[in-house]
């Protein structure tokens, strides 16, 4: 079959002859392959015109789901082309019968085509015939706003472009059409949630249309069989809803003058039916809760008169079903407690301010006891609708709440795996103290007030130091950001309203968490914590007090650095925050962030990090008192942090790069210095019965370093590393080898010069891999060369 399109009168030449280009048409409600010639020539008799257009209007909305895929972009693609084609082929009294279904038609594609190269073919194809027909309705006001670049982005399309085109009355009720009959069925779950948005945002332009013809259309779609029409029906309803309730309440009138007896019945009874067919199990309850949920949510808004019907109680059951469910999604959940919120603000509450007594106990009662379930899922869900309840629920209650959620923050050995848990247990801490505002003199069990911030705060800065990991890695920084978050909302909020709440010591606190957390390795923490310091540090209304060193911060982080310091780029971060080093408030939290990211594995942040640690430490090599007190607080961190891996391995990777680079030179003069003394006797301490090759290899790595300091020290610390030779692991005896070589190379005063080839030669010739009692023999051969005692071996009495 060839479709030929010609100029009325005109000759078809032999170079005109189809070529086989494929393309699709559509006839008697099939598919039939065709044969055509490039688009740019086709044409047909004028008289065959009338017979055409309703086939390239229907190819215009053609689209098919083949399995995983989807086919008809090629199809509307080629039929935008035939519209671009008639603006050149006829004449303009030609197409007159057919501007308004071809402008509505292409229009219609323009905006809410799925495929962007559709939509732009669509756009250009309107232009060609707004500049060559001028009869198109409204076309140069329709281009200015839906041009090839405005068209690019989905969401601008349906969202805004769409309500703008509305406003002209040949394209209204067109648009609305297809978005029902087309869309809201659609088999991509993100076009049908577009569309119904889109309704919302069109009913304001047909409200009558919307009420009395769109909305009974839905009603049982929104019930039928097929999943995704049923999806997309249900939240068209609510939306449709939602916005004929805005309307009216301009006019301080009900939503139900709008809505007939018929659709507000349809409407209540959606759940029911959904119920009564168990369409909330399984694949289709995936999609059906959080349905639901939106129509809860839109009804209660829309104040619909429901209170006191049985389907309140039902909408309760799925909000609760959905929150307790261990199989749910986040997204369900996210859109059970949205729903909770407005249901208990339209509903449960007889009078303004005052909840309905049974429903708040009940309501408290169950959601914080479900906070110590065995499922994380529904210790998310329960936290995050805690976090949901309007102040009029959570007054009175407080105390409750508050200690439930503390509860599910506390990190312990059985609950070590609810890491999702506590994250949203910290967000719902804070959303309720925003919730309930703040009264210094206030009832602990109503506000937050003296009685209870050092708990809340107490709760939020635990949080700050959740490093647990699992096999998806650092976990623990889910909550760590969540607590960021919290804490910045609590303290501004306290700042805004009662600020002598706020003590030095909490704000101390606070300030050097965040300064550890902004000094830390992965770029996404570091930049929400950096984010939220600057935000406290520079928040005027209302001011943060009892910042520490506030005038020092401001010097280093000016109002103009603060815009626009990028935190995710170490190459900015690590020379800024490097400079908290200098204020002993700072130091140690500050020196412990930067410890992990010096030791850690990136090498960008290992580069950055270290190359400004290094900076400011040439700054004070010379000043015995800051150095000293920078060694002391660094023995502090190795201290407080015995055999915690997380910071002791990257410690030791860190000791080793300073000791390299001559960090500690001022104490090497003097002989058995305290830092090399404690330093030794910490490093002892961390590898004693330690199976960790990385860490052993790091000691060794330190051991050697020390040998630059002066005095007895240093034979303990051969002591240490001679031992190691005989480790019962092989790649730590190889290590420890090649990196006593490399030591004996660059401090010649530790091996006596009548020996130090043999001590070379030992160690580099010896294959220290060999059997623990064959290696046993070389390196007591090292201890008399070097003249440390020999190691005496131990043997272990039997097990009794």
């Amino acid at each position: 079959m060839h479709l030929i399109l010609v100029r009325p009168g005109a000759t078809l030449q032999p170079a005109h002859r189809p070529q086989p280009i494929t393309a699709w048409a559509f006839k008697q409600e099939r598919t039939v392959q065709i044969n055509t010639a490039p688009l740019c020539r086709i044409c047909m008799i004028g008289e065959r015109v009338g017979l055409l257009v309703p086939l390239i209007l229907k190819a215009l909305t053609y689209d098919e789901k083949r399995g995983a895929c989807s086919v008809g972009s090629n199809v509307r693609d080629a039929a935008c082309y035939v519209c671009w084609a008639f603006a050149r082929a006829y004449e303009p009294v030609e197409l007159k019968p057919f501007v308004d279904q071809i402008a509505s038609a292409l229009v219609i594609t323009a905006l809410f085509d799925r495929s962007v190269n559709c939509r732009r073919a669509a756009s250009a194809a309107f232009q060609e015939n707004v500049g060559r027909q001028g009869t198109f309705p409204h076309g140069i006001d329709i281009l200015t706003a839906a041009d090839y670049f405005a068209v690019g982005h989905l969401n601008n399309c349906y969202l805004s472009i769409s309500v703008y085109i509305a406003g002209f009355s040949e394209y209204t009720k067109p648009m609305i059409d297809h978005l029902v009959a087309m869309k809201i069925n659609h088999w991509d779950g993100a076009i049908r949630e577009l569309a119904t948005k889109a309704l919302h945002n069109l009913t304001p332009r047909a409200p009558e249309y919307m009420a009395n013809t769109v909305l009974p259309q839905l009603l049982p779609v929104a019930t039928g069989m097929d999943m995704h029409s049923r999806h997309g029906a249900i939240l068209a309803c609510a939306e449709i809803t939602h916005a004929l309730y805005k309307l009216s309440s301009q006019d301080n009138r009900p939503v139900t003058e709008l809505l007939s007896p018929d659709a507000v019945e349809g409407l209540r009874g959606i759940h029911q039916k959904l119920a009564d067919r168990k369409q909330y199990r399984g694949f289709g309850g995936e999609l059906m809760r959080p349905a639901v949920c939106a129509l809860i949510e839109k009804m209660s808004i829309s104040k619909m008169p429901f209170r006191g019907d049985p389907v309140i109680e039902g909408w309760q059951w799925l909000i609760d079903d959905s929150l307790f469910s261990s199989g749910a999604k986040q997204g369900i959940k996210e859109a059970a407690v949205s729903a909770l919120a407005s249901l208990c603000n339209e509903y449960y509450q007889p009078e303004p301010g005052v909840a309905d007594s049974h429903m708040q106990e009940l309501l408290v009662r169950q959601y914080t006891e479900a906070l110590k379930s065995p499922e994380v899922l529904t210790r998310c869900g329960c936290a995050l609708a805690l976090g949901s309840l309007p102040s009029f629920i959570v007054r009175g209650k407080l105390q409750q709440v508050r200690e439930g959620l503390q509860l599910a923050c506390t990190i312990s050995q059985k609950d070590v795996g609810f890491t999702e848990g506590r994250r949203d247990a910290v967000t719902a801490l804070a959303q309720v103290c925003v919730t309930v505002g703040v009264d210094a003199e206030g009832s602990p069990d109503c506000v937050l007030c003296a009685g209870n911030v050092q708990q809340v705060y107490a709760t939020l800065l635990n949080c700050m130091a959740d490093y647990s990991t699992d096999s998806r890695g650092d976990v623990g920084a889910w909550v760590r950001e969540a607590a960021m978050s919290s804490l910045m909302e609590v303290t501004l909020l306290i700042a805004s309203t009662a600020p002598h709440l706020l003590s030095p010591d909490i704000v101390r606190q606070m300030m050097c968490s965040l300064s550890q957390q902004a000094a830390e390795k992965i770029d996404r923490y570091r930049a929400h914590a950096g984010t939220v310091f600057l935000r406290l540090l520079h928040s005027s209304a209302p001011a943060v007090p009892h910042i520490p060193h506030q005038e020092e911060l401001l010097s280093i982080f000016p109002p103009d650095v603060a815009s626009s310091l990028n935190w995710n780029a170490p190459s900015q971060a690590f020379p800024h925050i490097t400079q908290l080093l200098r204020l002993p408030s700072y130091e140690y939290h500050t020196l412990l962030g930067l410890t992990v990211s010096v030791g850690g594995l990136t090498e960008s942040t290992i580069r950055y990090s270290s190359q400004s640690l290094f900076d400011y430490l040439k700054g004070i090599q010379q000043d015995a008192a800051a150095l000293g007190q920078f060694s002391n607080t660094l023995l502090c961190i190795f201290r407080d942090h015995q055999r915690n891996d997380r910071v002791s391995v990257p410690l030791l990777k860190m000791l080793d790069q300073m000791l390299a680079s001559g960090c500690f030179d001022l104490f090497t003069s003097e002989d058995n210095h305290g830092f090399c003394v404690d330093l030794l006797e910490l490093c002892k301490a961390e590898i004693r019965k330690s199976k960790d090759v990385q860490k052993l290899r790091c000691c060794a790595a330190v051991y050697c370093g020390m040998m630059q300091f002066q005095g007895s020290v240093r034979k303990n610390v051969l002591l240490q590393l001679l031992m190691l030779l005989c480790h019962h692991f092989p790649v730590v005896r190889k290590t420890t080898a090649g990196q006593m070589y490399e030591m004996v190379l660059t401090y010649d005063d530790v091996v006596d010069p009548a020996v130090l080839d043999d001590v070379m030669t030992l160690l580099s010739d010896t294959n220290w891999e060999s059997n623990v009692e064959i290696v046993r023999t070389p390196r007591n051969q090292l201890c008399d060369w070097l003249e440390v005692p020999r190691p005496i071996l131990v043997v272990k009495s039997p097990a009794q």
